[in-house]
């Protein structure tokens, strides 16, 4: 009875117009986006100052603290994962951010090895693709729930094949994972883009409204950031 009254344009169940109940689902979507946005931006900028600092790419790639901030970026998005939903909003959002940052000194060591020439042509390349399928999962009817398990085992193969070659160091194997890892990345941002807007519910709360846009947007960041590194493989320019 529900979906017959929304199909007339008026939800009975909740009182609220279709046109009202569409507005506020974009208005998630930005939400989700702008968070998106500004924590690949807060990445940017403090991977760009520490790599134009000598002395700080010393003290972190010239010793054992690169594995913490290597580790600690994994560390702290399992950590949100798994809390967000008993933290409060703004303790969601300082560690939203904290990550970014983290993410930023992880991500600097790129510039050692990749010109930035190459590094900015790969992140528009990395920008295109991403908002094209992103707008794919939003807009299309087709359901992509199928899509989960199969790029989830990608996933588990490619950290596998990851963790195998860092003892092989193949050039062979690295290009298949790369290979891989751009269509696994690729179709995850379609399919956790429609998982995202089918997570909006018009009766939710500002604090958990807040946080399902935080997760939202630390997922396709994780994406972006994941395609990022597998193109850089392919269009990046070596320093050598």
């Amino acid at each position: 009875m529900a979906f017959e009254t929304r199909q007339r344009g008026y939800d009975v169940s909740v009182g609220r117009s279709a046109a009202e109940i569409d507005a506020g689902l974009r208005a998630y979507m930005l939400s989700v986006y702008n968070y998106m946005a500004s924590a690949l931006a807060l990445t940017g900028v403090v991977a760009m100052a520490v790599s134009t600092s000598p002395t700080l790419m010393q003290a972190i790639f010239g010793s054992g603290l690169q594995w913490i901030v290597m580790l600690a970026p994994i560390g702290l998005v399992f950590f949100l994962s798994a809390r967000i939903h008993k933290m409060s909003f703004g303790a969601a959002q300082a560690t939203f951010w904290i990550y970014a940052a983290l993410m930023g000194l992880s991500l600097s060591s790129i510039f050692l090895v990749y010109t930035g020439e190459s590094i900015a042509r790969t992140f528009f390349i990395t920008a295109g693709t991403f908002g094209a399928m992103s707008l794919y999962g939003y807009t299309t009817k087709k359901d992509l729930s199928g899509w989960g398990s199969f790029l989830f085992m990608g996933l588990i193969g490619i950290i596998i094949a990851s963790v195998v070659n860092i003892f092989l160091g193949s050039g062979m194997l690295q290009f298949i994972i790369s290979a891989a890892g751009v269509l696994i990345f690729t179709g995850l941002t379609a399919y956790d883009t429609q998982r995202i807007k089918e997570s909006y519910h018009e009766q939710d709360d500002t604090a958990t409204s807040g946080k399902k846009a935080l997760f939202g947007a630390l997922q396709l960041y994780l994406d972006f950031v994941n395609l990022f590194i597998m193109l850089l493989h392919f269009f990046g320019a070596s320093r050598e």
